[in-house]
């Protein structure tokens, strides 16, 4: 089967006909015919498949077919996304793949000025692709309308009603009319959280291409066994053995990602990191760098393990292995995309072998067994001092984006880094509780030997 048998508009074809896209995979195969009849779909396959592709190729082809002047403030398809790496992916596969037509297409998602955010909303767009925070903060400040919404997608449906989401959405949901196409696309889809999104899915088609929570059969899985504290070691050794041409290396919190980042430098490694804590422009410039190949290493937590689609990542390793199985299945879904092989090593450490048990169990594979190199006590002993941090200079010269974030953060009752925490169980706002002094009284009526006033 080809592209070209769908039916899609002509701009579509030109657009596939330029990237070199010809033969649709196998979730393409049975969705795109499906979202070209209106109907409501629900999507599963693994990652690396085709789903952004398998949901915005059809619905540009509805917007193509059925033209309708832009409503200000407003969009005629709405796609929310989990991360604001996946929004700008989306958005530009969408550009892509529109290319011969006159499409508006914006991203809106936190880390970045709002303002701007609101001007280019005024005049309204065809497609807008979104993370739920910043798409609510615009609704409540009038700057966006969602009535005119005729497509809704959502994509890695189980991570945005699994991650603290679902209330989002469900407010979303409301501002929605009621007539409108439907699409969830998602990796897995684990029982509750499928049965959750038929409250939001009208008469669906479920399209399933592959087992849940399979991992790509391209992928060489590895495992090595080894002490938390010497994993930083075993991690030298295997960026030196391997034929590594990009690599993801991810962490399970942030300090831990910062932290493998420093120890590379310290060795002489050049790495970034990417997560929760870094600006957007900080998360930008890392991943363009990557992309580009200027740093082969990307250091990252789970922000990174749906959203990042680069080609030629050859090795994915797990520093730390996750403790939900199916964020497993998309870590190393970052590698063998294409048709392309790769290879996806984890360290575990002893409590860890529990999260190992339930991703094989998951996953229904065993992963290669490597023991640790000849020689590895010298290497953990030998291990290269880890770079200083980066000291906080008060403001001069940082970034101003941070300044305003943690200026936030600090109207907000939160703290900057080295300041004071509010206390414990305070509200939003709260002041550090102040400490009591006393004072013995001078004089005065009533005033008697040891009378004490209580003062500040």
């Amino acid at each position: 089967m080809e592209f070209k048998d769908f039916g899609l508009h002509a701009d579509i074809e030109r657009a596939l006909t330029a990237k070199r896209y010809s033969q649709p995979t196998p979730i393409q195969q049975q969705a795109i015919p499906v979202l070209l009849e209106g109907r409501d779909l629900c999507g599963i396959a693994q990652t690396g498949t085709g789903k952004t592709a398998a949901f915005s190729l059809p619905s540009l082809d509805y917007l193509l077919n059925n033209p309708k002047p832009r409503s200000p403030r407003g969009c005629r398809m709405l796609v929310l996304s989990p991360t604001r790496e996946l929004a700008a992916q989306i958005a530009q596969s969408c550009r892509d793949y529109g290319r011969f037509a006159k499409f508006s297409v914006m991203t809106v998602f936190g880390g970045v000025p709002i303002n701007k955010q609101i001007r280019e909303l005024g005049q309204g767009v065809d497609i807008l692709v979104a993370t739920p925070g910043r798409l609510l903060d615009l609704v409540d400040q009038r700057a966006l309308r969602l009535d005119d919404v005729e497509i809704f997608v959502l994509d890695e449906a189980d991570q945005m009603m699994d991650m603290g989401f679902i209330h989002s959405l469900r407010r979303v949901a409301k501002l929605l009319p009621k007539e409108r196409q439907n699409l969830f696309f998602s990796a897995t889809m684990p029982k509750e959280i499928a049965a959750l999104a038929q409250q939001f899915l009208h008469d669906p088609v479920t399209v399933s291409v592959a087992p849940q929570a399979t991992t790509a059969e391209k992928i060489r899985q590895q495992v090595t066994f080894v002490e938390q504290k010497e994993k930083q070691a075993l991690l030298h050794h295997v960026l030196k053995i391997e034929d590594i041409d990009r690599a993801l290396i991810f962490t399970r919190t942030k300090h831990g990602a910062d932290r493998v980042v420093r120890h590379l430098k310290g060795a002489g490694i050049d790495a970034f990191a990417i997560h929760g804590n870094k600006s957007q422009a900080q998360r930008t410039t890392a991943l363009q760098a990557f992309r580009s190949g200027q740093v082969r290493l990307l250091v990252a937590t789970d922000i990174a393990a749906r959203g990042i689609d680069v080609s030629g990542v050859s090795h994915v390793i797990n520093f730390e292995i996750p403790n939900v199985p199916e964020q497993y299945v998309h870590r190393i879904g970052r590698t063998a995309r294409a048709g392309a092989e790769g290879i996806a090593i984890s360290f575990v450490a002893p409590d860890e072998r529990p999260y190992l048990r339930d991703i094989e169990r998951v996953t229904r594979t065993k992963a290669e067994p490597v023991k640790l190199p000849d020689g590895f006590g010298e290497m953990v002993r030998n291990l290269p001092k880890p770079v200083n941090p980066p000291r906080n200079t008060g403001g001069k010269g940082r970034n101003p984006q941070r300044q305003r974030e943690e200026a936030q953060r600090g109207k907000a009752g939160g703290h900057r880094d080295g300041g004071q925490p509010r206390r414990e169980g305070a509200g939003d706002g709260a002041q550090p509780q102040r400490k009591r002094r006393f004072r013995p009284r001078r004089g005065g009526v009533g005033a008697h030997k040891g009378a004490v006033t209580r003062v500040g």
